[in-house]
C-alpha cells in the first residue's frame, strides 16, 4: 500500500481539476487519518489484499489531514472512506469499517 501526496496522485491517478483515471490497474483510494481507530483496523486488511492482488489492483492511502485538496475532490466527510476506481473511469465508495470479504467482492468486480 502506497501513501499518496497531491503530486503522486496527479502522476498515478488523475488530474485534480477533472476526474480522468489514468492508472495502469484498477485501484482503491483509502482516505485515512492517524487519529482514526477504524482506519488503523483497516490498514492490515488492505496491506494483505495489496499483496494478494499485487498484479491486478493498486491500493493507495491518502491522509485527509495532510492532503485536504485530495479529500475535497471526492467530498470526503468521514474516515475511513474507500474509493474504488475501475479502468473505465467509474468509481464507487464505502465509508466506515468494511470487512475483508466485502472489499474482496468489490475488487473482483473491478478486475
Amino acid at each position: 500500500m502506497e501513501h499518496l501526496t497531491l503530486e503522486t496522485f496527479k502522476e498515478k491517478i488523475s488530474n485534480v481539476e477533472k476526474w480522468e483515471f489514468k492508472g495502469e490497474l484498477p485501484c482503491i483510494l483509502k482516505y485515512t487519518a492517524s487519529w482514526c481507530s477504524p482506519c488503523r483496523t483497516l490498514t492490515p486488511i488492505l496491506e494483505t489484499l495489496s499483496k494478494e492482488y499485487s498484479e491486478r489492483i493498486n491500493i493507495y492511502e491518502i491522509d485527509v489531514d495532510e492532503e485536504s485538496e485530495l479529500s475535497s475532490m471526492f467530498n470526503i466527510r468521514s474516515v475511513p472512506t474507500m474509493i474504488f476506481c475501475s479502468m473505465d473511469n467509474k468509481t464507487q465508495s464505502t465509508s466506515g469499517l468494511v470487512s475483508k470479504s466485502n472489499i474482496v467482492n468489490i475488487i473482483e468486480t473491478l478486475i
